[in-house]
This record gives C-alpha cells, structure tokens and sequence, in this order.
C-alpha cells in the first residue's frame, strides 16, 4: 500500500467482527476516521478498543463527513441492505459483512446500484484471503488437479450449542430466516466455488433447528460472550442450528457439505476437499498455513505456506515468514488491502476480491437452499442478469 494514498474508513457496527474491521484497517495502511454504533453511548463505550476519535450519531452524519472514503458495514444482517444503499446513494464506496442482503432480491438492488454508482463495493468473504487458498485456486484453475469432480467438507462452530446461548442472529427478524448456513455455510459455498471454478446449479437441503427453544436474556448480549448472570426470558427459534447440503455443479460436479452452530468442540471449524480427475486439494482452518495435495500414483504431501514458494497473488497476500502461521486476522488485511488499491486506482492486476457480485450469488444459492428444504426437492439456482 506504499504507493497509493491512505484510504479513509468508517466502521458501522461495534461488535466482535465490526472491533475485527477497525483493527484490519490500520492494518490495511487505511485510516479510521470514525464509528457508528447502534447508539452513541455504545459506540462511545467502545472508541478506544476501535481506535476511533470520531463517533457517528447516525447514518446522515457518517455520509455527510467529507473525509470518508469507504464505509465498512458490520452491523445485524437486516440493516446489511439499507445501510448499504444509503452508502452507494452518498457515492462512497462500501465493503458489507456477510450476508450481503436478506434475500437474493435485495442483494440485486444492491449489485445494480453499486454498479451505476459506479463505486467501488466487496463484500467480507475474508476465508478467500488466506495465502493458501490463493494457492488452491491457482492450482485448479491452472488445470493441475484436472476436472473438478467432487467437492465435499463442513463448517462447524458449538457456540450456539447451549438452550442459553443467545445472539441477534437467533432472531429470524433481524438475521433473516437462515442462520447458519447464511451465517458460517455461506462462508464455505462461496469458497470451495471460488476455488473449484464452478458454479453452484442445484442444491438439495435438509435444515435442523435442534434447539427450538431459547432464554434470551434480558439485556444485551455480544457475540461469543457469556451472559450465564443475566435474567432471561423463553422464547421460540425457528432458524437453522446446522444442514446437510447436497450440490451439483454447473461443469456436472457433486457436492456435500454440512454446517452446524451446535457441534461440541468445534470453535470455528472449516475443512474442505476438492477432488478433480487427477489429484486433490484439501484444507483446514485449524491449521491454516497446511494444504494437503492427494495423489493416486505418487506420495501424497502436504504443502507449507512460504511467500517464497507461492504463486504471485498468493504471496502478495501473505504477510510472514514460513513459520509464522498467518490466521484470521491477516484475511481481513489481505481483502482490504485489495479493495483500498481498487479505491486509490492502484495496480488493477490485483483487483481479485469478492464483490457484490459474489454476495448476490451467494444468496441465489442460499435462497435455493431454503426453498429445497421446505419442499424436500433438488432446488435449481436462479439467477438473474445484472
């Protein structure tokens, strides 16, 4: 980022992954400029953690600031859609957390406006950002595991596992009526698409809401905090805790993939493997710097990340030494550091970072899911032009 000019960001939303974006954009060699919470007192609460100097009393007051370059989305998945049409209306540029919008509809607007605005937009698929997965796609899209055949692998998290586990993405209104898979699922469908080069063309899906009945507390709760001393009251949950997702691909490939919120043990858990008609790749977040390489007529081998052995655009996102494992913080760092180049008009050969193109998709394909699980059936993709 030394030859470009330090790009201005905001942040709205003050939970756990909008303190990961502040933290990212420094990293990122961007400048904070300030934050909107969902109240001034919260964000004031929070300033310090976030680096930030200026506090936002609401959304008019953010755009209106002329110093600002990009806004960073990261608050609830149903704010994800206005908030965003609000930056591209302002001619800011604008980076949303996952998922892009509550419906592939929305999601639509969203990519047809970014794109007559003419701003720059992306949307926190931050997984693709580890320099390994880079290397994943260059070796397939290179040919070097020939045709993708079978793609398989999970997501899965244990920190909703508890009837007293709460979150705001339990609230179908203000996360939408898919959790998990729209939360961690489309995480892992947009990865192993990108790295596998296929599109997703039909799904058959089967949802479990394993925990129906919830105590949310009484009072506010951040993500992955314990609220064991709160007053609580009952109330129904009707979103998904964990699937299983079988996929045929556009190029005629096979696909499954579970997801699950309620596994013991399981922090942050993604594994992959992509099986082509020659070799195959796989990975695991838990040991992010490894990408295991499958052989039928040689030694399988596991391949360490080292920038000096990696594909350019792959080394170009890793930050250490071989060694030096790089994990989730670096993603965001390595995805922002592409967009803020994208903003300043620096090197376009760069310029490969998910934008709302790949949020829209990603809900044509969770859209699909819904619709397969609530009538039993293989459901196709439906998408349209933007």
């Amino acid at each position: 980022m030394s030859d470009v000019r330090r790009v201005r960001a905001a942040v709205v939303g003050t939970g756990f992954i909008g303190v990961v974006h502040a933290e990212a954009v420094r990293r990122a060699g961007g400048e904070l400029v300030g934050i909107l919470g969902s109240s001034p007192e919260r964000a004031l609460m929070k300033a310090r953690s976030m680096g930030a100097d200026r506090i936002y009393s609401d959304m008019d007051e953010l755009l209106s600031d002329p110093t600002v370059d990009v806004v960073h989305i990261t608050s609830p998945n149903y704010l994800h859609f206005p908030q965003a049409m609000q930056v591209i209306e302002s001619g800011k540029h604008v980076i949303c957390e996952k998922p892009l919008a509550k419906t592939s509809d929305e999601g639509l607007q969203l990519l047809r406006a970014a794109r007559a605005a003419g701003v720059i937009h992306a949307v926190c698929f931050n997984i693709r950002f580890y320099p390994l997965m880079h290397q994943a796609h260059e070796i397939v899209n290179t040919g070097n595991i020939g045709d993708v055949r079978f793609v398989t692998g999970s997501y899965h998290q244990d920190w909703l596992m508890y009837p007293t586990d709460w979150n705001w993405r339990l609230s179908q209104e203000q996360a939408g009526d898919l959790r998990a898979v729209a939360d961690i699922g489309s995480h892992w469908l947009d990865l192993t698409s990108w790295i596998a080069g296929v599109r997703v063309q039909e799904v058959l899906a089967d949802l479990h809401t394993f925990v129906p009945v919830r105590e949310r507390p009484l009072g506010e709760v951040e993500t992955f905090r314990s609220a064991a001393d709160i007053a609580r009251e009952k109330v129904d949950v009707g979103n998904d805790d964990a699937a299983g997702i079988l996929l045929r691909y556009e190029n005629g490939a096979r696909g499954a993939m579970t997801v699950s919120q309620v596994s013991a043990g399981r922090k942050n858990d993604l594994q992959f493997e992509v099986s082509g008609a020659e070799a195959a790749l796989a990975w695991h977040s838990a040991s992010p710097d490894r990408l295991w390489r499958g052989e039928r007529a040689a030694v399988n081998h596991e391949f360490l990340r080292d920038p000096a052995h990696l594909a350019p655009r792959a080394a170009a996102i890793s930050f250490y030494p071989g060694g030096h494992v790089e994990g989730f913080g670096e993603t965001f760092r390595g995805l922002f550091e592409r967009v803020y180049t994208a903003i300043t008009g620096g090197d376009s050969s760069v310029r490969d970072y998910p934008t709302f193109e790949a949020g829209y998709e990603a809900l044509c394909v969770t859209d699909a899911v819904k619709s397969s699980n609530a009538t039993r059936m293989w459901q196709p993709i439906v998408r349209e032009d933007a």
